[in-house]
């Protein structure tokens, strides 16, 4: 098979999210909340050849179009990221991820001691920093480990 054959056929409607860093598929599987509970259909492509990145992530979803709230936390992991918008075998829309300058809701603190992390009705809330994100309630700083992050609940 050549580089540029296709490897995963086409999708009907959906969201295809390409360009996503190398190993970082499974990440934005769990930020869809995508699981083999979930009955959706997906195709993953795990570290495909890319012109611009080397090497590639590529997540096929049928039937669905991501939130800005989704688009926002894959961003933090794939800032490389396109999302396109699929409708009848045609790309209709096609943007690169942008980052926000915040994300609420969507991670989990690693302080335990953090007011977000206790029993308090407290929505986690992260600044966007160029190297990872920082707690805006007890300032903890995250560069290494965002996917880890990941609020699934």
């Amino acid at each position: 098979m050549s580089d540029r054959e296709l490897r995963v056929s086409k999708i009907r409607n959906g969201t295809v999210v390409d360009h996503i860093t190398a190993g970082q598929a499974l990440n934005v599987l769990a930020i869809l909340g995508i699981d083999t509970e979930s009955g959706e259909t997906v195709s993953i492509g795990i570290r495909v050849p890319s012109d611009r990145l080397g090497s590639k992530d590529i997540v096929k979803v049928e039937g669905r179009e991501l939130s800005q709230d989704e688009v926002d936390v894959l961003s933090l992991i794939a800032p490389a990221a396109t999302i396109n918008i699929v409708r009848e075998f045609d790309v209709v829309e096609k943007h690169r991820v942008e980052r926000p300058s915040e994300v609420v809701g969507v991670l989990s603190c690693p302080n335990r001691h953090c007011i977000t992390t206790e029993d308090e009705p407290v929505q986690s809330r992260f600044d966007v920093l160029d190297d990872g994100i920082r707690c805006q309630y007890c300032d903890t700083i995250v560069r290494d480990s965002i996917a880890e992050q990941i609020d699934v609940a």
